[in-house]
């Protein structure tokens, strides 16, 4: 599976690529950051940014797009400019018509280091190592455009467990891995009493 992340953002847009195996291992195509100056018209910025997203779906041609779900701040302007990216990233893949997701940060924590309430070094640290990285790339936009699309082929792809995985397979689980498959475990035995109990 190959994946295209975004990390939505007016002055820096991460933009990351990866290849998911079906044993989860995942390799690095392309991480890049779209940026666009504040003095910018903001119509200006949003045809740049999706100028920088249109070039790299038709480099890449993934099978799925997946943004960082917009989620409520203090700062109006931020989210705004977040939501407004977000939106071209959407028509862009629409266009395509591609698959796309969207992922809330706690989602992408959970998914990249077991903890949805990591701190940023902490996944930045986890993609590096995912991706066989001597470091994670820089600025933090870039490793967390890599952490969307990985939690995204992560939890799309078949879970490494019970009797369809073999040995090796289970073997190459990271902890985060494991962690990510027995939470989603747990979430499908625990659904059925709580429907029941409604």
């Amino acid at each position: 599976m190959r994946v295209l992340g975004i990390d939505p953002g007016l002055t820096r847009c991460g933009v990351g690529v990866v290849d998911v195996r079906p044993d989860r291992k995942a390799a690095l195509v392309e991480v890049t950051v779209i940026r666009t100056p504040a003095d910018m018209p903001l119509e200006q910025r949003l045809l740049a940014v999706g100028t920088g997203i249109d070039a790299l779906l038709d480099a890449h041609r993934p099978d799925v797009v997946a943004i960082e779900r917009v989620f409520a701040q203090h700062n109006l302007r931020t989210v705004m400019g977040v939501a407004q990216v977000s939106g071209v990233a959407l028509h862009a893949a629409a266009r395509r018509g591609l698959r796309v997701a969207l992922h809330t940060p706690s989602e992408v924590k959970a998914a990249i280091t077991g903890y949805g309430s990591a701190d940023k070094k902490q996944v930045q640290a986890m993609v590096a190592r995912i991706l066989g990285l001597a470091e994670a790339p820089k600025p933090a936009d870039a490793a967390d455009a890599l952490a969307i699309a990985i939690c995204h082929a992560w939890r799309g792809a078949p879970a490494a467990d019970g009797g369809a995985a073999d040995a090796g397979t289970q073997a190459a689980q990271t902890p985060a891995q494991a962690a990510w498959l027995a939470a989603e475990r747990s979430a499908r035995t625990s659904a059925v009493p709580r429907r029941l109990a409604r």
